[in-house]
Formats: structure tokens, sequence, C-alpha cells
């Protein structure tokens, strides 16, 4: 059944999140926004799964976060990526160009 959403594959939204860190630091809601427009609001990441990534992610060492003042000087957390969270995109990066190729032999096959 379509939906108006495209839903995330499991580990999906951790690798677009180290990669939108891996550019600079930033809040969660920018963190969504830079995600969401860079996909031409084909995803939509919702508060309920991006907070709990970000403090999974933060548990494993993947990122650091520290508060500071947003654009319009809102208290905000921002989170950068760490040492560990480059080596942890950079294999999510070389499985999902994996994975990609492989489901698209396989949608390719008639």
């Amino acid at each position: 059944m379509p939906t108006d959403r495209t839903d995330l594959m499991q580990g999906t939204l951790e690798l677009l999140i180290l990669k939108t860190l891996s550019r600079n630091r930033m809040h969660g809601y920018g963190i969504a926004q830079r995600i969401h427009d860079s996909v031409d609001n084909l995803l939509k990441i919702e508060d309920g799964s991006l907070y709990p990534a970000l403090y999974r992610m933060e548990e494993r060492g993947w990122i650091t976060s520290e508060w500071g003042a947003s654009e319009n000087n809102r208290r905000a957390k921002f989170y950068k990526l760490t040492r560990t969270g480059r080596k942890q995109l950079e294999g999510q990066a070389a499985n999902w160009a994996r994975i990609s190729r492989a489901v698209t032999k396989v949608l390719q096959t008639a």
C-alpha cells in the first residue's frame, strides 16, 4: 500500500546523520532540515526517530554534543562527528554502496 512518506531501512537514518554532520556541527532541527532539503523533500525525518538516533550515536561515541545558541539565539544542543564517527561513516557508506548496487541489479532483472 503506497504512503505519503518513505520509510527508511534500519541504519539508514544513522548514515544520513553521520554524513550531514561530516560537513559541520549542527543542532537536531538543522540536521533534519539539511537531510530534508538534500533529498528534495523525498524523506521526512520525524523527531521521534531523529533524537533517539542521536542519543544512540552519542552513546556509541560516534558524535559528541554541547549546548550553544542557535541562529535565532535559542538554546540548542549541537552535535559534532567524532573520529570514531568518521570511521563509522566510511564503513556504512561503503556498505550502502554495495547494498544499493545489489538492489538495483535485482530490480533491473525482469
